[in-house]
């Protein structure tokens, strides 16, 4: 006779591995490294600077 196995615990398990499958793709799919945040970070700075170096002097 083989053991007992808890079917809760089976579904439970199949669902959290399932999650974790979809979770790391979506790691793949989606996430960047920190070199990339940093980068896009500098660019947006850099644009931003640009932005106000090409604004009009307020008339007072």
């Amino acid at each position: 006779m083989g053991d007992v196995t808890n079917l809760n615990r089976f579904r439970k398990d199949k669902a959290r591995a399932g999650k974790r499958a979809k979770a790391d793709e979506n790691a793949v799919k989606h996430g960047r490294t920190r070199a990339q945040k940093e980068a896009e970070r500098a660019r947006a700075e850099k644009a931003a600077r640009a932005l106000e170096a090409h604004r009009k002097a307020p008339d007072t």
